[in-house]
């Protein structure tokens, strides 16, 4: 329950905060373009707070948190006094009709670069890109343990969340990764990780793992901890074994185990699995259920214990002018990114399982808050240039959708007719719907039990 309340507390916290500065953007530009604002609302449904300015602006903060609007003097939407007519939106040149749309996805863009720069100012803790034990195509590559990636693709990597992200998209465009490392006695490698030769339907969140790769952050022992009642290892193992092998192959940390339990159910038949029981060495049989709600399709049913976390090793901090460039710079990185993962998307390179939705904003705005400031404001800053992308797409209904009809107008020199736009607006209601609904479906079953 507590988890739950956080999660929804930080969501309506994200979610205000960067509904507010788009709508702001909107809000601003109109107002110097000499537009009459009637309302600006965060939230939709019945008003819990109102206020009016001098210009007759009414504010308000609404019942349902999950969006807001700013209401503009129309013609197309009601009745407009002779006097006001210079003030009405759709009386304003296109250009003027361009800026006040651009606005609100530009304010999120411009939001996000402030957070990057306030969390790099905060200082980002985080863990480095150094390897634990290393096998398979990361082996191959010639990477060892204790190596710490610095380049992936031509591109600087600092992190251990940096570099899985370059290699998970690599891998998305069945290409090899190009990889400079610095070996622990400061000697400089380079590989070729043939991410190629993953397998067709590979897990796209276990990349690194399925390459041999792990981070040196996190060699902790497997240590049973819960085991599911009715599962393979219910009666076989016992809490507390520490698991040391998985059909012949050592166990050397706890996040090895899903890949040779992955590896153990596709070969087919029970399997031993080496433990260490209050001070002896047992091997036991154990057969893998196939199960694909679970990262590698197959489970045993057991729990490990995850310990103390381990400390960061690494922290970004800069001063106040430092910060600015390398805002930029991962700002930019950050766009790049997410831009990457539409267009793949779009061409069935990644699943639509990436979609998520309310449920799984939630958990990763309560998540991140855990984190601390730093994360916090990372997370928002990702919030944020996502609606500002999302909203730059050309979808009728979205500012994108709206830039759209303005650029036909600009070519075309006069507007589109009333018959096409609202068509335009059921396609646009079409699509979004579709999107939502994916994205609570995959919420949904992505958090069942």
């Amino acid at each position: 329950m507590g988890d739950f309340i956080g999660s929804v507390w930080w969501m309506v916290v994200s979610l205000g905060l960067l509904v507010t500065f788009h709508e702001f953007g909107h809000f601003w530009v109109a107002r110097r373009c000499g537009v009459k604002v009637l309302r600006f609302s965060i939230g939709f449904g019945r008003p819990l707070w109102t206020w009016h300015d001098r210009h007759g602006t009414e504010f308000v903060i609404a019942l349902l948190p999950l969006g807001g609007y700013v209401r503009m003097l129309d013609e197309r939407e009601g009745d407009v006094h002779p006097a006001e007519r210079g003030q009405a939106f759709n009386h304003k040149t296109v250009w003027q009709r361009i800026a006040i749309v651009a606005a609100g996805p530009i304010a999120n863009l411009v939001l996000c670069l402030a957070l990057v720069w306030a969390m790099f100012l905060v200082g980002r803790a985080d863990y480095s890109s150094t390897l634990g034990p290393v096998h398979g195509l990361a082996a191959e590559a010639g990477l060892h343990a204790g190596d710490r990636l610095t380049e992936i693709d031509g591109s600087p990597v600092n992190s251990w969340a940096e570099a899985s992200i370059a290699l998970t998209l690599a891998a998305l465009d069945r290409r090899d990764a190009s990889v400079q490392a610095l070996s622990p006695d400061d000697t400089t490698r380079h590989a070729t990780v043939q991410l190629s030769r993953l397998p067709p339907g590979f897990a796209e969140q276990q990349v690194p793992t399925l390459a041999g790769l792990s981070w040196a952050f996190q060699q902790r022992p497997a240590v049973v901890a819960d085991i599911a009642a009715g599962s393979p290892a219910d009666g076989v193992l016992k809490t507390g074994d520490r698991l040391l092998a998985i059909d012949g192959q050592p166990v050397e940390s706890a996040d090895q185990v899903e890949p040779q339990i992955a590896a153990l159910g596709r070969r087919g038949g029970p399997g031993m699995v080496e433990v260490e029981r209050d001070g002896e060495r047992l091997a036991l049989e154990l057969t893998p259920h196939q199960d694909a709600s679970v990262p590698g399709g197959w489970r045993i049913g057991v729990a490990l214990g995850s310990g103390a976390a381990p400390a960061y090793d690494m922290r970004e901090q800069y001063g106040p002018l430092a910060a600015v460039p390398v805002a930029i710079r991962e700002s930019g990185r950050m766009a790049a990114t997410n831009l990457g993962m539409i267009k793949r998307l779009v061409t069935g390179n990644i699943s639509l399982k990436n979609v998520t939705g309310p449920v799984g904003i939630a958990r990763m705005a309560n998540d991140s808050a855990k984190r601390g400031l730093d994360w916090f404001l990372y997370f928002l800053a990702t919030l944020s240039l996502g609606l500002a992308i999302l909203n730059f797409l050309p979808i009728p209904i979205l500012d994108g959708g709206h830039l759209l009809y303005y650029l036909i107008e600009l070519v075309k020199g006069s507007p589109l007719s009333e018959r096409v736009m609202i068509a335009g607006q059921y396609v646009g209601l079409a699509v979004l719907a579709g999107l939502m609904g994916l994205a609570f479906y995959n919420d949904i079953l992505g958090h069942l039990p």
